[in-house]
């Protein structure tokens, strides 16, 4: 699997916990298992420790070693009702938590801020907004970030023995980002892109390449760019550039010469959710593309999102990345 080699390395330095929120799941059971066979990625599942064992057991799956914690019986719920009543500043009562707090989604996101657990991963069975709504509540924001946005990481090996990765960002989260909200996706999707050993070249994307084009989206386009070319000082950064100009050099340096990123970049900000969904999947389904993600980004602890259609092997996967990023 790609990169996992140096993130497993990371994590045996410094192991750390993971909460699974939908611990009965057979997917998750079988990625918990995995892990379990390791020292450097402790699973926690939420659920009742007789539902889980039973729904490993008929699976075929050893989870011997897992933590398993239930909203019913965990012994520190009355100071998790308080944290959160404080963290929702007035906009939910005692009560109110206490019965949100039986919910997975939140009582898992609230282990993390507990520090029970060191990141979350979820979504298996869950929707991406009850997977963010929590993290955002309650883990919020880093600071100076004022949206949660994410990418995927894109992998694809060659018959050369070469391997090809990009990022690609936001694919998920935020529908019609501002120019601003732009400028934030880049600078968290560069980063991210450096966890996964890419030195990024990011492209502004558009239907227009250096003015080409006319409208709306192209304006705010080329603004975020101009001003994450100022917030990213050391990375290059273009645009606005359609997406033949971003990766093949000759017609990159055709339509915009000199760039220093034209033909070459591997770090694409795409200008909607509409152009950056399409465009993954493209890659993913007729480039032969590993898709990984989608991975969240900006929050102040790891939380990613599975697919409902997810397999084991992904969730092992994205267990992985989630706590290599903490």
């Amino acid at each position: 699997m790609f990169g996992f080699g140096t993130m497993i390395e990371k994590l045996k330095k410094a192991p750390k916990t993971i909460v699974f929120t939908e611990g009965t799941d057979p997917r998750i059971l079988e990625a918990a298992g995995r892990l379990l066979a390791g020292t450097w990625l402790a699973p926690i599942l939420v659920g009742e420790e007789d539902e889980v064992m039973a729904a490993a057991e008929k699976a075929g799956f050893n989870i011997r070693g897992a933590r398993i914690i239930s909203p019913k019986t965990y012994e520190r719920m009355d100071e998790m009702v308080e944290k959160m009543v404080e963290l929702r500043k007035g906009k939910m009562t005692a009560d109110e938590c206490r019965e949100m707090l039986q919910k997975a989604n939140y009582f898992g996101t609230m282990l993390v801020v507990m520090k029970e657990a060191d990141c979350l991963l979820g979504g298996a069975t869950y929707s991406t907004a009850d997977t963010v709504r929590p993290a955002l509540q309650l883990i919020k924001t880093k600071p100076g970030n004022k949206i949660v946005s994410s990418c995927f990481i894109m992998v694809r090996d060659h018959a050369t023995g070469d391997r090809e990765v990009l990022a690609m960002g936001d694919c998920a989260i935020n529908i019609d980002p501002s120019e601003d909200e732009l400028v934030e996706i880049a600078v968290e999707t560069a980063e991210c892109a450096r966890h996964f050993g890419v030195e990024p070249k990011v492209a502004f994307l558009s239907y227009s390449t250096k003015g080409s084009g006319k409208g709306e989206s192209v304006d705010k386009v080329h603004n975020a760019c101009e001003k994450a070319k100022a917030a990213m000082m050391g990375i290059p950064v273009d645009g606005e550039m359609q997406f033949d100009a971003a990766v093949n050099p000759t017609v990159g340096q055709l339509k915009f010469p000199g760039s220093p990123v034209a033909g070459y970049a591997n770090t694409f900000i795409f200008p909607d959710i509409n152009a950056g969904n399409i465009g993954y999947k493209i890659a993913q389904r007729l480039g032969g593309f590993d898709a990984y993600g989608p991975i969240l980004l900006g929050l102040n602890a790891p939380v990613n999102d599975l697919s409902r259609g997810c397999n084991a092997l992904e969730v092992y996967s994205m267990a992985i990345i989630t706590a290599a990023l903490s």
